[in-house]
């Protein structure tokens, strides 16, 4: 089956829906999500998203706190352009029916996270993500130029490539002229051609054991560019969250949002010693690879599976309506956080790398976008400031759209593009075979590529993941295709690019921490 559309979107996070939004008002939109529209990483962001929007603050705070998060690795162009965008972000959320938290005299409750030296998180109670996402889903499926795609998993980008062209790395023509699609209702294979494809499938946090992130979270896009030829970039940089629920038989783990420590709480060892102040002179405010780190070193001292965070002392209203459904989810195992600590230990939790763009959001790739988590904009650096990370998407995907729309005839839709073949393929005997590697590769990555590192631990990383790799390209080449095989395939090319990327940075800065190495 094939269809055509003036823009694709592959994901339906806040970058592809708001992009989605934007472009609409153009054009035909076809937004392709491989399980349920609602389904992202952005209905899992707990704390809220930054902007400057107060009297006490101002956009140059806001754009020093990003920089020295980011550990002198942002692009000061971008930081400043999106910090200076936020309102305008922050306009369009309203606009599309997003909520957020007002006080008593109806501004904004501001709230502060770590490594902010202000007050300028906008919220939701301790769903913002969620809430967010519920709007734009609500606008996305009444409007009438867009269609979803539900439970379709996006195989590989079109290129040159699939018309019989020899396409190399850093070459300057390759174009894209859409996707295909796993339709998993019927299990075929669909051809979408666009003029504009966006690219908002997300970050990898599947790549390792503990991670907040869900189970659709596998570094689809990242994989799809990387074989289609794109640029990469800053793949080494992967953000723990310090604070995610101590609970080994769930997964994904629950996050503890850092607006927690902004109102107050503090990390405690499991003898009820603080211990912040030893590694940061911002306490439990620090950025998040500095606490991540001191939790991961305590951990090692201690040899406990968990630190406590402590907010006994915040009052129980406080707690009930900033943080109702923390509250909830740890009832539900028992601990009171009004009078009990919160086991917390550190959890996979954001790629500050990934496919780089330019100031308008394209990639390398001519008529292919990218926004949210997927892409490397420069905002990050080697280590995101928290809540920056939703002001980025939809800014991004708003600049993406201004310039998609410029471009959206430049790019015909070509009809010589060929179906998928997979004409002498079967399906896998043995699914064990994919789930066992799978286990084996977050194992890989958790232990070797994970807070800290070495180049001891990255050299047996990349041994031990090549030969996965070498099973699994047979399995794939052999097989029926299904989505858990090219998620574990996806995974293992995003894991080999973390790896490699962690090699060829010989000096300690953010979230990469050598142990061989000194402290940039």
């Amino acid at each position: 089956m094939r269809i055509t559309t003036d823009y694709l979107v592959i994901g339906s996070g806040l970058a592809g829906l708001s992009f989605a939004l934007q472009v609409a008002k153009t054009g035909t939109v076809t937004i392709i999500t491989k399980t349920r529209l609602e389904e992202s990483n952005t209905s899992y962001a707990q704390g809220g998203i930054a902007a400057v929007l107060s009297q006490a603050d101002s956009f140059t705070k806001h754009i020093e706190d990003t920089k020295i998060a980011g550990a002198g690795l942002c692009d000061s162009e971008v930081v400043q352009r999106v910090v200076k965008y936020a309102p305008q972000v922050i306009a369009n959320l309203l606009q599309w029916g997003t909520k957020f938290d007002t006080s008593r005299s109806g501004d904004f409750d501001l709230a502060r996270e770590g490594g902010h030296s202000e007050h300028r998180i906008l919220h939701h109670k301790d769903n913002t993500g969620f809430e967010i996402q519920r709007a734009l889903c609500e606008q996305v499926r009444k409007h009438t130029n867009i269609t979803i795609l539900e439970n379709h998993f996006a195989i590989d980008i079109i290129t040159q490539h699939h018309l019989g062209e020899i396409v190399k790395r850093h070459q300057p023509n390759i174009r894209c002229f859409g996707a295909y699609a796993l339709n998993q209702e019927n299990n075929t294979i669909l051809t979408v051609l666009a003029k504009t494809t966006m690219l908002a499938t997300g970050g990898a946090g599947q790549l390792y054991s503990t991670t907040t992130n869900p189970t659709v979270a596998t570094g689809d896009g990242i994989a799809m560019v990387y074989r289609a030829k794109g640029i990469l970039d800053n793949m080494e940089f992967v953000q723990f969250h310090p604070t995610a629920l101590y609970n080994p038989n769930e997964s994904p783990a629950f996050l503890i949002t850092e607006a927690m420590r902004g109102a107050g709480a503090i990390l405690r060892t499991k003898k009820g010693k603080e211990f912040m102040a030893l590694y940061d002179k911002r306490g439990n405010l620090a950025p998040r690879d500095i606490v991540a780190r001191a939790i991961d070193n305590e951990l090692k001292i201690s040899g406990d599976d968990f630190v406590y965070l402590d907010c006994k002392h915040i009052a129980k209203d406080v707690l009930l309506s900033h943080f109702p459904n923390i509250y909830d989810k740890c009832l539900s195992i028992g601990i009171d956080i009004s009078k009990q600590m919160i086991p917390v230990t550190p959890a996979a939790h954001y790629f500050c790398g990934g496919v780089k763009v330019d100031l308008k959001g394209k990639t390398s790739i001519n008529y292919l976008y990218a926004a949210g988590e997927v892409s490397s904009t420069g905002l990050h650096g080697a280590n995101r400031l928290a809540s920056n990370s939703l002001l980025e998407a939809i800014a991004y995907a708003d600049f993406a759209a201004q310039a998609a729309i410029a471009e959206k005839e430049e790019n015909p839709i070509i009809d010589s593009i060929p179906d998928w073949n997979d004409e002498g393929t079967t399906l896998p005997e043995e699914m064990v075979l994919i789930t066992q590697n799978l286990k084996e590769v977050q194992q890989i990555l958790s232990n070797y590529v994970g807070i800290v590192r070495s180049e001891v631990r990255l050299k047996r990383a990349y041994n031990r993941l090549w030969t996965i790799y070498s099973e699994t390209e047979d399995l794939y080449k052999q097989s029926t295709l299904s989505p858990k095989l090219c998620e574990l395939r996806n995974l293992i090319q995003v894991g080999y690019l973390v790896i490699k990327s962690a090699k060829a940075r010989k000096k300690s800065i953010g979230l990469h921490y050598m142990v061989s190495y000194d402290v940039n």
